[in-house]
């Protein structure tokens, strides 16, 4: 039988090390860079313009060719095997499709012979995606609340509750942590990512406390340290397989699935790896911690 808990001071001082580092780094690039996401056109504001090209081009090509021609902020997101290119600008203006227009006809001039037509145009205000951001926050707090409410009625327990709701907090400060360090992109995708990550670290948390409920009845002379390790150890075939499997499926989505669903996909792996982890290794020392050892 593995130990689990042996290691369980080391994986909760790294947890709390990897939450207090990315708040750290979260005010030092407020503070430096003036802000700490690099967030998408939902969140900030903009308009985005999907362009087909005659001939396929690369896209630092395109950001380099709009950054002469006055969009130095602009950013590209490529489609796998098509020619055509999104392009994203902080700009707002009404008529979206005239700045869509002006757009492709600057790449045209710079890319004689390759046909630009704009496939479609979106603008965002900047009130709009503020909304959309603190909406996108308030969810996923509102998740982890309900969560919170859930555990505590179904197990009876605050000291279960707050064991989960942390391990969940973990995974979400995770993502967003290796995000932030990557500089990649904050989109409506990744907080939909983050949101199915919730919901699917949640569920083997609530197998592995299932499980240690059940094993409390039927050995409710052994000390609670022991049961949870027992219950680890019974669920731990069931954890891993489930992650593999699940990893396999979204890595697949990864690496074939093209810049479109790169950074969702992403976001999911990242939830599956820590969400593993903290299921054992941050749920139920935390449970265990509040709990006591009897």
């Amino acid at each position: 039988m593995i130990n689990f808990l042996k290691y369980r001071t080391i994986a909760l001082l790294f947890s709390s090390l990897v939450i207090i580092g990315t708040v750290g780094l979260y005010f030092y690039k407020r503070t430096v860079y003036g802000q700490a996401f690099r967030f998408s056109v939902d969140f900030t504001g903009g308009t985005s313009v999907r362009l087909k090209f005659d001939e396929s081009i690369n896209a630092e090509q395109l950001e380099s060719i709009l950054a002469k021609n006055g969009w130095p902020q602009a950013s590209t997101r490529e489609f796998a095997d098509t020619n055509e290119i999104e392009v994203r600008v902080p700009e707002v203006e009404v008529d979206a499709q005239g700045l869509g227009d002006r757009i492709a006809q600057a790449l045209q001039e710079e890319l004689l012979g390759n046909k630009i037509s704009v496939l479609a145009t979106e603008s965002v205000g900047p009130g709009v995606g503020k909304a959309l951001r603190t909406n996108s926050i308030y969810a996923i707090v509102c998740a982890l609340l309900v969560m919170l409410g859930y555990i505590a009625i179904r197990f009876w327990s605050i000291g279960f509750a707050a064991g989960a709701v942390f391990a969940l907090l973990h995974d979400a400060v995770v993502i967003l942590g290796i995000f932030m360090i990557l500089d990649l992109e904050i989109s409506n995708e990744v907080i939909a990512a983050i949101l199915a990550t919730l919901g699917y670290s949640i569920n083997d948390t609530i197998v592995i406390f299932s499980q240690i409920r059940d094993t409390i009845k039927s050995m409710s002379d052994r000390s609670l340290y022991d049961i949870v390790n027992i219950s680890l150890n019974k669920t731990f075939r069931r954890t891993i397989l489930t992650s593999i499997s699940t990893g396999l499926t979204v890595g697949a989505l990864f690496v074939f699935g093209g810049p479109v669903l790169r950074n969702f996909s992403l976001a999911i792996l990242i939830g599956i790896v820590f969400g593993t982890f903290s299921s054992i290794y941050v749920a139920s020392p935390v449970m265990l911690l509040l709990q006591g050892k009897e």
